[in-house]
Formats: C-alpha cells, structure tokens, sequence
C-alpha cells in the first residue's frame, strides 16, 4: 500500500471534488510545480489509489428520483451460487449498488428507478429473476439526508 503524505491527501481532496482539474491549476493548489505533480498522479494511478475518472450524472435531474434499498435472503450461499448472482445483478443498470452482508439477510441492494411503477417493473422483471434468491423485502427512501460520491480523506 502507498504511504500517503499530505500533499498526496491535497491531491486527492482537489481530484474528489473536480476530476477535470488541469495540473497547473492543481499544483498551485497544492503548492507545488507541474512536474512533481504529475509524476505524483501517475504513481498513485500505478499504485490503484485513483481507479479512473469518470462523469457523475445527477440521478435527480434525469428523473432518477426513487431509491429503493433492497434485502435479498439467498436460498444458496455456496460460492457457485454467490458468483451467479453477483454477475446477474451487476447486469441490472437499476442497481446503484450492491452489498454482500452479514446479518440477517445476505445482500442490499440501492435500486434507482423513476417512481414506484418503475420500481415495481424492476421488481417483476429484474430482481425477482436473479439466481438463488429466496425473498426479499424492500425499503423506499423518503429523502437522502448524506449522499457523496468520493469518500473525505
């Protein structure tokens, strides 16, 4: 693992909050030149701290607007069985998010859909068709109080 210092931290605090920031602009952010800051970029691409960048889309402002979390008991939790059904649900593009639990269900599930019909589509159509599941039950967020998209250093 990469040992990181506090301008790394700089780095990647400026890199959270805007992915398209130029290196010049970012070195005088951090305080340092262009050069150093780029060879820095690069090792912490190389070491796999920064995975990619990628465009954030609003789900509000494309009427993404229902969240859904999803706990789904499996009827076999054997490793073949878990395979299966972590490859059938990364095919769902209405799943934000998926987890593996330990607890008293074995995965969650963020579903983002339009409204509750859609949701229910989802459901009948998507969900209820993945591999070894045994049931589920379902819980609609009222309102998202805390949602980041990069995690605080």
């Amino acid at each position: 693992m990469m040992k990181l210092d506090a301008t790394d931290r700089k780095i990647l605090a400026e890199f959270a909050a805007n992915a398209r920031i130029p290196i010049a602009e970012l070195a005088r952010k951090v305080g340092l030149s262009k050069t150093p800051v780029a060879l820095r970029v690069r090792q912490m691409e190389e070491a796999g701290l920064i995975t990619g960048y990628r465009v954030i889309l609003s789900p509000m402002k494309l009427g993404l607007t229902h969240v859904t979390y999803v706990e789904i008991n499996m009827t076999d939790t054997r490793e073949p069985a878990l395979q299966a059904f972590n490859t059938a649900v990364r095919a769902i593009p209405e799943v934000e998010e998926c987890y593996m639990i330990a607890g008293g269900y074995d995965y969650l599930l963020k579903v983002r859909s339009r409204d509750m019909a859609d949701f229910r589509r989802i459901m009948a159509e998507k969900i209820s068709a993945l591999p070894h599941m045994s049931n589920t039950s379902s819980r609609v967020a009222m309102e998202a109080v805390v949602e980041q998209n990069h995690t605080l250093l």
